[in-house]
């Protein structure tokens, strides 16, 4: 009864569309403001612990979804745009900033090499056929670079990489190093259009295993090349590179070793050479999302602007462009979402029904904070020292075929 009470007075300053929530007595209230039917329902089927919600209130109402305590009749977006704006309303909400901050920060300070990479295996070894479920073709999973919203998920990532292997101005016969390869799609394209020697680094078995199988594919063993790899090791060979991308791997460097990224980028680049850090950004420094952080991506953390753009200098880069794709990254993750659900009997047969509801919250979740919060992805482009050669517009990077 003391629950009840207590959920109803923190959902009953509630704005937007009404929903309805039916607790464990069996009772139905709607929250919202007044007038149309419920854009949802929340179903409890058992008590939550309130004290942990407060505590910890994304990890606590998500596992209550994985675990079924709590149901969800409706489109979960608008379960997270309510959420959002109820955010900033309720206190229970807020959970315990400081003790969050504050074991956020001791988390980062003890992760070692091992453990980072034990975090990026935890996400992408789930395994190929997991991934090629519901993404495109290219197997891209980043951020798409849509000319048009009617661009298929496809044709949005070939987009991508095209836009980001114009940023790097490539010529016939440089090096060019990939920080996070992914699947490879990136190096077998520099290589196919540009005649780039390419090395893509990977700590993913299965990505390193596919990626070679693509490669074979295209015939290009004698340019393409992936490493199991971490890039502070290869910095420690004394390699050197002429360009150097990395999409959608800096979230896994973590806060405490953003300083080691750039120390060795510096180290691998040639003077005058161009990089290109494409990121997800927060606009302050908070911590990682408690319930990301625990089922998705261990020892993560998404920089904010500012602490990206800080470093440059520090390592003699000097920043040549900077662009948002935020809406852009919204646009992809709900197409990834809305692939998934077409998918969830096959990934429930490969794991479970908790399973399903976990990456079902991850991807819409991603969707909803795009769109409704300062969650950002951008791309840097900056140059080892200075480099006079560059061109005097941007022009060339929205020229057509």
């Amino acid at each position: 009864m003391l629950q009840k009470t207590l959920l109803h007075s923190v959902l009953h300053r509630a704005t937007g569309p009404p929903f309805s929530v039916t607790y464990p007595d069996g009772e139905t209230h709607t929250y919202g403001d007044q007038g149309g039917e419920p854009r949802f329902r929340l179903v409890l089927n058992g008590p939550l612990d309130l004290a942990a919600v407060r505590a910890s209130p994304m990890v606590e109402l998500g596992e209550a979804y994985m675990d079924r305590t709590l149901d969800i009749e409706g489109d979960l977006r608008e379960v997270f745009r309510m959420g959002i704006r109820l955010m900033d309303r309720s206190d229970l909400l807020q959970g315990d900033r400081e003790t969050i901050t504050a074991r956020f920060a001791q988390r980062q300070r003890e992760a070692d090499e091992e453990e980072q990479a034990g975090g990026v295996q935890h996400h992408y070894d789930l395994g190929n056929e997991f991934f090629r479920l519901w993404l495109d073709e290219t197997m891209s999973y980043s951020c798409a670079y849509f000319r048009s919203p009617d661009d298929s998920l496809r044709r949005a990532q070939l987009q991508k990489i095209d836009h980001s292997l114009r940023k790097l101005q490539l010529a016939e016969g440089e090096r060019l190093l990939d920080i996070g390869s992914g699947w490879g799609h990136l190096i077998i394209e520099a290589a196919r259009q540009y005649g780039v020697h390419a090395l893509g680094i990977t700590l993913s078995e299965e990505q390193v295993r596919e990626t070679r199988k693509r490669v074979e594919e295209a015939g290009l063993q004698d340019r393409v090349e992936v490493q199991l790899a971490d890039y502070r090791d290869l910095a420690r060979e004394d390699h050197t590179f002429d360009k150097i991308v990395s999409i959608g791997m800096f979230e896994h460097v973590g806060k405490e070793h953003i300083p080691e990224y750039f120390r060795a980028v510096r180290q691998m680049l040639k003077p005058g050479g161009f990089s290109l850090l494409h990121t997800l950004t927060h606009p302050r420094e908070d911590p990682s999302n408690p319930w990301l952080e625990k089922y998705i991506f261990p020892w993560g953390y998404i920089p904010s602007v500012r602490e990206v753009v800080w470093q440059l200098p520090e390592f003699s880069f000097h920043l040549l462009d900077a662009e948002s794709l935020r809406l852009h990254y919204a646009m992809t993750t709900d197409r990834w979402a809305r692939n998934f659900e077409e998918v969830t009997d096959e990934v429930r047969d490969m794991y479970d029904e908790r399973f399903v509801r976990m990456w079902r919250l991850f991807l819409i979740g991603c969707t909803v904070s795009f769109r409704h919060t300062g969650l950002d992805v951008h791309q840097f482009l900056f140059s080892h020292g200075l480099n006079n050669d560059l061109p005097l517009t941007r022009e060339y990077l929205y020229l057509r075929e």
